[in-house]
């Protein structure tokens, strides 16, 4: 790649299936507009154009880490029940094969095991949040998996070894929601909302501790408070711990922050 200024990295919300896509009726008919008012301003944020994207998603899990190589990766409708023309939103973004090497040559040098998957298309935690962010389409996509397990120590692991593509002008975007309890959000209450508020004011805590201290906290997540009501499976908040672990010694906060469907959601973002 040529010469590029480091791009931070960022994790952020992805909403409820296709939402920024279509009328909301499961609450306020504006509950996702913040949200997407943030995401389409994610670009103008960042120190120059990315030369690509590589996304980790809370909707894909491989037993080993697996990164998409097709040069035209299709789209992965991964929701359901949702209005016949979410099933048509289009985001043809390329694939970038080379970018896909060079990720799993950095997993592979630092003894993490890795595979490929040239089928796969890009699920909706990814073409759904993007496609606000980056309507044009036009930066090569790689997608990254998460590992069956979910150990937050080894996808903190994964990030420091992507953390070198970030001084390439790829920026590494985690992709989930900070508070993903499905019960809870389809049934507010004041305890979900309590427990939102609570996790993640602990969570932009973590996110803004010194790099070290940082990891720590977050590889013991489940020990913050209200740490298994905002999250029963873990699958969602994952993609924080890449995103912290290629973020290295840079500091992090907390972005972005919103009340949706009776509880808190926040966007952290690293450099």
């Amino acid at each position: 790649m040529s010469q590029a200024m480091r791009q931070p990295a960022v994790f952020l919300p992805h909403g409820g299936g296709p939402c920024f896509f279509m009328e909301w009726t499961s609450g306020p008919p504006d509950t996702w507009d913040r949200m997407a008012a943030w995401l389409r301003g994610l670009p103008a944020t960042l120190p120059e154009r990315p030369k690509a994207l590589l996304v980790v998603s809370g909707h894909w899990e491989e037993p080993v880490t697996t990164v998409t190589t097709a040069k035209q990766p299709g789209l992965l409708y991964d929701y359901s029940g949702f209005p016949p023309h979410t099933y048509q939103l289009t985001w043809p973004a390329p694939g970038a094969p080379e970018l896909a090497a060079k990720v799993r040559g950095l997993l592979e040098a630092a003894g993490l095991p890795s595979a490929a998957d040239s089928k796969r298309g890009f699920d909706h935690g990814v073409f759904v949040p993007l496609k606000v962010a980056f309507p044009e389409a036009e930066l090569p996509t790689v997608q990254v998996s998460l590992r069956e397990g979910l150990d937050p120590a080894e996808h903190l692991a994964i990030g420091r070894a992507l953390a070198p593509l970030r001084d390439e002008g790829v920026l590494i975007v985690g992709s989930g929601m900070s508070f993903h309890n499905m019960r809870a959000l389809m049934s507010p209450s004041p305890r979900a909302h309590a427990d939102s508020e609570t996790f993640d004011a602990w969570l932009s805590e973590a996110v803004a501790a010194p790099g070290g201290r940082r990891e720590a906290l977050l590889s013991r997540w489940e020990e913050g408070p209200s740490a298994r009501a905002s999250h029963p499976r873990e699958e969602h908040l994952l993609p924080l711990m890449v995103v912290a672990g290629a973020a290295g010694a840079d500091p992090g906060q907390t972005v972005f922050r919103d009340e949706v469907m009776g509880v808190v959601v926040s966007a952290a973002r690293f450099g």
